[in-house]
């Protein structure tokens, strides 16, 4: 029963810190440029839609915000090599938040507060490969 009970909290120590790192950045993603603007070449060829994220309800409150940022960009990067571009016009970037409340000492809405947390950031883009890039 110890054991279980040390092997349990060494797994929870582990995701909790698992959850405060960004996303890495596979391979090649280091070469993909991120924008808000479409690429001005028209060499360049559409290769596909990416959507990257960092973060959810449970792991967002471990995470800083730079890191899902920053996990949330890796991701979008790590996924656009993969489709063999290098450029990724960004369409959409949301960060969520989770919000929590309580407190109400039987007198109604009197003593209720509500706090919240930024706990993920989802971002989508046009993957293109431009020769000229």
């Amino acid at each position: 029963m110890k054991h279980k009970l040390l092997l349990s909290a060494v797994s929870m120590a582990f995701i909790f810190l698992a959850g405060c790192a960004a996303n890495e950045l596979a391979p090649g993603g280091e070469k993909v440029l991120v924008s808000k603007y479409k690429p001005e070449s028209k060499k360049c060829k559409f290769k596909g839609q990416v959507t990257g994220d960092q973060g959810n309800f449970f792991t967002g409150g471990f995470t800083s915000n730079k890191n899902m940022e920053v996990g949330a960009l890796n991701s979008i990067r790590s996924q656009a090599a993969a489709l063999g571009a290098n450029y990724v016009e960004m369409i959409t970037d949301r960060a969520a938040m989770t919000f929590g409340g309580g407190g109400s000492s039987g007198h109604g809405w009197s003593n209720f507060s509500m706090n919240g947390e930024q706990t993920n950031v989802v971002m989508t883009g046009n993957a293109y490969n431009c020769p000229d890039q």
